[in-house]
């Protein structure tokens, strides 16, 4: 990867979204939990949550991961609280599909435009995705333990 490369990828958007992630850590008593790793480069993400009415109603991210990884759980951390499990899964495949070429996932997710640069950099997806998939894993153990 050139310099230009580098700098294109890593905006300065990109990195402010790295120093302010929201619900950093873990609930004390989630209903449901789930870890996630990308294998290529080792980041994870671990999610949990507390439903209410099959929304989240609460919701803690414990972030080890790259600045690409960390700038996506900042960007599902803005609006992750209030949303369905459904939601969250249509997020993650507007996401994916955002990162193949296709459009910027609808509001609320629409805050991930931000890495349409990583869409060159395949290598980078499982890492940005991590958050979301996270997310979806947790809502679903919280769901079958109800």
């Amino acid at each position: 990867m050139s310099d230009a490369d580098l700098v294109k990828l890593y905006s300065g958007r990109i990195l402010a979204l790295t120093t302010d992630i929201p619900h950093l850590g873990h609930l004390s008593a989630p209903q449901g939990s789930a870890r996630k790793r990308s294998p290529l480069c080792g980041s994870t993400v671990t999610a949990d949550v507390v439903l209410r009415d099959g929304r989240v109603a609460e919701f803690a991210q414990d972030v080890k991961a790259c600045a690409l990884g960390q700038a996506s759980a900042a960007i599902l951390g803005r609006v992750v609280i209030g949303r369905s499990r459904a939601e969250l899964e249509a997020a993650r495949e507007a996401l994916r599909a955002m990162l193949q070429g296709g459009p910027v996932p609808a509001a609320p997710f629409d805050g991930y435009e931000v890495l349409t640069p990583a869409r060159d950099y395949k290598n980078r997806h499982a890492s940005i995705l991590l958050a979301l998939e996270a997310a979806c894993a947790a809502c679903a153990a919280a769901e079958a333990a109800t």
